[in-house]
């Protein structure tokens, strides 16, 4: 008897909230909005791999408050699917569930390399 092995590709839908960026613009002007808002995508993607570097480490000792932190920072740039995603990885790591949190993990890193993406350019999806 021969195993076939299947290919598995996990696809996930991005969800982009536009209203809190196109509020700083409003409120901040388009030239200092610009510099904001690429500085806080440059602090959620250091954020981002600072927990790989941890997980790859296998310390987790900071690794709620930081994927707390990552939950924060995402809502607050409207990028709901990385928020909703940081929050599920920290709750496996509140409840000390190594196996979800390995699954929620890899799903975490697919969402941010699509919400992070500096050539994705239009929002996939809108809420």
């Amino acid at each position: 008897m021969t195993a076939t092995i299947m290919e598995f590709r996990p696809k996930d839908r991005i969800y982009q909230d536009v209203e809190p960026i196109a509020l700083i613009y409003r409120s901040m002007g388009t030239a200092a909005a610009e510099e904001v808002v690429a500085r806080a995508l440059g602090e959620l993607a250091l954020t981002m791999s600072g927990l790989a570097d941890q997980v790859r480490g296998n310390n987790t000792l900071d690794i709620g408050r930081q994927l707390r932190r990552l939950g924060r920072m995402s809502e607050q740039l409207g990028l709901v699917s990385l928020g909703t995603v940081a929050n599920d990885a920290r709750n496996c790591i509140d409840s000390g569930d190594v196996m979800a949190f390995a699954a929620v993990w890899a799903r975490l890193i697919r969402v941010a390399e699509s919400s992070l993406a500096t050539d994705s350019g239009a929002l996939d999806q809108q809420r």
